[in-house]
């Protein structure tokens, strides 16, 4: 998993309450179980016509838009069904950080696991990094010190789990996790094939 630290880029806009996942990914994209090629795919439905043609009015269709690596979205982000393919589809279209009031709790989650850092502030600082997205600003966000900046000077601190944190700042995924383990399952395994011979296989 790639490490998240600080991301300076173009935040795009998408100013809606109870984006669902199927929104974010519709369910005919769900068939595949690669962490690529999703993202030409993300919000599908907002995003093409019937005849798959890139509706202008669109955000992620817009320049300087379509090379964003920050969403700032509305509250309960990432609602409706448990689908991983969602954090997948933001991360495979290049969006590392998404910006909102509130997540949903099993979409918040799979964030984490993917290094995509969705970052939860009060509306009224969701607000103001919202007019700064429209007006096509760069914002950094610094999960070092915590912070998000945008160009005028404004900070805004927010708060993470520790434990998230450090694996966000390391690329540690679950597998990463466990490998950071490895020399202890390594002594583990050895010292059980050797006190317990009869359980190997053949």
């Amino acid at each position: 998993m790639e490490k998240f630290t600080t991301v300076t880029a173009i935040a795009a806009p998408l100013p809606l309450m109870n984006v669902d996942t199927d929104m974010i990914i519709p369910k005919q994209f769900l068939r595949t179980i690669k962490r690529t090629g999703l993202g030409v795919n993300l919000f599908n439905d907002m995003r093409y016509d019937d005849a798959g043609n890139p509706l202008a009015d669109f955000v992620l269709n817009k320049e300087p838009y379509t090379g964003a690596h920050i969403l700032v979205a509305g509250e309960n982000f990432g609602c409706g069904s448990s689908r991983e393919h969602a954090p997948w589809a933001l991360l495979d279209f290049g969006i590392r950080c998404v910006i909102a009031p509130s997540f949903a709790d099993i979409f918040y989650n799979n964030c984490f696991k993917n290094g995509i850092l969705p970052l939860t502030l009060p509306q009224a600082d969701v607000d103001t990094i919202m007019k700064a997205a429209e007006n096509k600003e760069e914002i950094t966000v610094d999960l070092q010190d915590q912070s998000v900046k945008l160009q005028d000077g404004t900070d805004f601190s927010f708060e993470i789990d520790e434990f998230r944190r450090h694996c966000l700042l390391n690329g540690l995924d679950d597998i990463g996790l466990t490998l950071e383990k490895e020399d202890a399952i390594t002594k583990y395994e050895a010292a059980n094939r050797a006190e317990k011979p009869w359980l190997q296989q053949a």
